[in-house]
């Protein structure tokens, strides 16, 4: 599959992306994190890695966007669905407060 990380164009395999993590121990997972294999990495680090540039030079979205197309488990990063219904500020009040919405 082809990609852009950082304005580089990549070609991306899931059989690649393995081959380049196998033996690659992975950090402390914090934010955004991609399961590859039975192990858990940073996102970051998994870019870093497959594209050989430095953590600087891309965005955590475009190595999550590129992992997913390829199939790989990304916990914890989907977007969260906007609110259909606008709050007053009573209603959001009693909500941050865990009171039922009316």
């Amino acid at each position: 599959m082809r990609c852009v990380i950082a304005r580089f164009p990549f070609d991306l395999t899931r059989s690649g992306v393995l081959e380049a993590m196998r033996g690659v121990k992975p950090e402390h997972a914090v934010g955004e994190s991609v399961i590859i294999g039975r192990r858990t990495y940073p996102v970051k680090q998994v870019g870093q890695v497959i594209t050989r540039q430095d953590r600087r030079d891309f965005s955590a979205g475009e190595v999550l966007r590129a992992m997913r197309q390829l199939g790989f488990t990304c916990p914890g990063s989907a977007p969260t669905p906007a609110r259909s219904q606008v709050l007053d500020p009573l209603q959001q009040a009693s909500a941050m407060l865990g009171a039922p919405v009316a």
